[in-house]
């Protein structure tokens, strides 16, 4: 098991927006919701798009393409056309740097 990586600096991250970034070859969405920062597989798993390109309210993110909406928290998809989470990772900041554990994925199969 490894331990959390260094994914952002936290005051790179925008409340409303998901930021795209890459932890130890795993591709990530980063969505910030007032002190929470959330860690989900930056892929729709109806349709294989970047969910970083998409919209985000509060703790959800939806993918531009079809329209499905994520729980950011949990990875639950939340509509149609989805029907499969998304794996989400645990996150936490250090000294002002969010850490992602992509060795621990939480809710769906990677």
């Amino acid at each position: 098991m490894t331990s959390p990586q260094f994914a952002a600096p936290l005051d790179a991250l925008t409340d409303g927006e998901a930021t795209a970034v890459n932890v130890d070859g795993v591709e990530i969405a980063l969505v910030k919701d007032g002190e929470n920062v959330y860690a989900v597989r930056d892929e729709c798993s109806h349709a294989a798009i970047p969910l970083s390109e998409g919209e985000v309210e509060g703790c959800e993110i939806e993918c531009w393409l079809h329209g499905s909406r994520f729980d950011a928290r949990t990875g639950e998809a939340l509509n149609l056309p989805a029907t499969e989470p998304v794996p989400t990772y645990p996150t936490t900041i250090q000294d002002g740097r969010v850490m992602v554990d992509v060795s621990a994925p939480i809710g769906a199969e990677t």
